[in-house]
C-alpha cells in the first residue's frame, strides 16, 4: 500500500470539491483547478475529506495511487494558499521589472528579454533583483520559474545569473587556481 496514497486529504473551509466521472474539480478562494484522473484509481469524497483508493494491485494502479493523491492535495493547497517560487538575480547591471503581465529582464545580453506571463501566474519584483512567481497550479509555477531561470543560468566562476532562492551554486576556482 502506498504510504502517500493511503493518507486522506482534509478539505478546508471554503473549498468546494466536485468529482464527475474521471474529472476532479476543486474551487476555492484563489481560483479553480481541474484534473483528469486515470482509470483504476477511485476517489471518494466524504463530508470533509477525500480518500484515494486503487481498484486493484496492478503495477499501473500502484504507480498512480500516490501520484493521484499528491495531485489532489496540491490542488486543494493551491486554491487555498497558492504556491510561490523565488528567484534571485546576481550580476552587475542585471535587473528585472514588471509591466502589466510582461516581465522585462536585462541580463547582460545585447537586448532586453520580454517574457509574457501565462494566464493564472503573477509575478512581483523586489529591488530589481528578486522575482517572486505566484499561482494556484504548482506545476505551472515551477515551469514558469524554470523558464525564467533558463534565460541566464548561474555560472560556476562568478555565480552570475538567475538562481532559485536557497539554491547552492557549486563554485570553481578558475585559471588562477591551477598553479
Amino acid at each position: 500500500m502506498s504510504r502517500v496514497g493511503k493518507q486522506p486529504i482534509l478539505i478546508p473551509e471554503g473549498v468546494e470539491v466536485v468529482f464527475n466521472g474521471s474529472t476532479l474539480s476543486v474551487k476555492g478562494t484563489k481560483g479553480e483547478l481541474t484534473q483528469d484522473l486515470v482509470d483504476g484509481v477511485n476517489v471518494t469524497i466524504d463530508d470533509k475529506k477525500i480518500v484515494v483508493e486503487r481498484a486493484n494491485d496492478t503495477n499501473k494502479n500502484r504507480a498512480f495511487h500516490g501520484l493521484t493523491r499528491s495531485l489532489i492535495a496540491n490542488m486543494v493547497e493551491g486554491v487555498t494558499k497558492g504556491f510561490e517560487k523565488t528567484l534571485n538575480i546576481v550580476g552587475v547591471g542585471y535587473r528585472a521589472e514588471i509591466t502589466g503581465d510582461v516581465l522585462n529582464l536585462n541580463l547582460g545580453y545585447s537586448h532586453p528579454i520580454e517574457f509574457k506571463l501565462p494566464k493564472g501566474i503573477s509575478a512581483t519584483v523586489e529591488k530589481q533583483v528578486k522575482i517572486s512567481v505566484q499561482g494556484t497550479d504548482k506545476q505551472q509555477v515551477g515551469e514558469v520559474a524554470a523558464k525564467i531561470r533558463s534565460f541566464r543560468r548561474p555560472e560556476p566562476y562568478k555565480g552570475k545569473g538567475i538562481s532559485y532562492s536557497g539554491e547552492k551554486i557549486r563554485r570553481k576556482i578558475g585559471k588562477a587556481g591551477i598553479k
